[in-house]
Parts: structure tokens; sequence; C-alpha cells
């Protein structure tokens, strides 16, 4: 699939199949992720694996919207890393370039993914940095839920002319 077709056919897919994402499709989602955009190159993330079922469904008792990982094969937890900080706050930008590759690059394989927005929200920080046993200088930013599709969702029209401006609003 080329770049533009995935960044247009790209859906939030909340329900899955039981079929397993590889170690080899993971890693090339992980790789996706570390190939993101970072100010200053800092790249000021960290990346958590899950597949543990008891963990994934943990997370739904800390995030009110995260039903998807009931079904999920597996979720990434892109989180940013304080010590590798370059310029303050630039890490949320950082770590956004890195959860939309994850999502791109899902669905280039096929796999169905979600972003599940962590940060700022302090209890959802909070209650991801127990689950997933992170150290002070670690900020859980976001979750993606991974798995192969059991929907299919229709792409719509989004481009609008209207919201395009030249050289002046």
């Amino acid at each position: 699939m080329d770049t533009i077709k995935s960044i247009i056919e790209r859906r939030s897919i909340r329900k899955y199949t039981n079929k397993e994402i590889s170690e080899l499709e993971l890693n090339k989602l992980l790789e996706a992720a570390m190939y993101a955009p970072s100010g200053g190159n800092a790249q000021p993330w960290d990346f958590v694996v899950i597949r543990d079922k008891e963990k994934l469904l943990r997370i739904t008792d800390v995030h009110p919207y995260s039903h998807p990982l009931k079904e999920a094969n597996l979720a990434i937890v892109v989180c940013g890393n304080m010590k590798k900080e370059k310029f303050p706050g630039l890490w949320i930008q950082d770590c956004s370039a890195a959860t939309q590759n994850i999502l791109l690059a899902a669905t280039d394989l096929g796999i169905g993914s979600v972003w599940l927005g962590i940060y700022p929200e302090e209890d959802r920080v909070n209650g991801l940095k127990d689950i997933i046993e992170a150290p002070d200088h670690i900020i859980p930013f976001s979750v993606v839920s991974l798995g192969y599709p059991d929907e299919k969702k229709k792409t719509p029209e989004r481009f609008s002319q209207m919201n395009v401006h030249m050289e002046k609003w």
C-alpha cells in the first residue's frame, strides 16, 4: 500500500479477530514508530508492548474508552522519556508522531488499530504508570490497541478546499 492510501484509509478499528500479530509484524510497527520525526532528533520515547490479557483488561479500569483492549491481540504504550527530552514540552509532538506512524504502519500491514489517549489525563497517566511499572521519568502518552480487524469502515470524504488558505487567511 502506498503512503497516501494508508493515510486516507486508516480508520479507528475497535473490533478484532483472534488472529495473532506476529513478532515480525510487531517489530515493523515499532520500527515505524522509531522513525518518526522528533525535535532535535531527541527521540524522547520508549514503548511498552502488552500482550498479557490481564494487563490489557487493567487498562480498561483506568481508561473509560479503552474497551477495544478487551479484544486486542496486543497494545503498544507510547511513553515520553523525560531523560531523553532536549526541548521542554516537545516530547508531546514527538510521541504524537510516533503514535501516528504506528497507526499508519498497522493500516499498511492490514492490522486494525485505534489511538487511546492517555496524556494529559492525570488519572490515566498515573494508572498506566502503575500498570507498566514505569519509573518517574517516564510519562505514558498513548496506548495503541492492535488486532486484525473484525469490522470494516468506509472511508469518508474529508478533504475540503474551504480549510485551505493561500498566502493569507
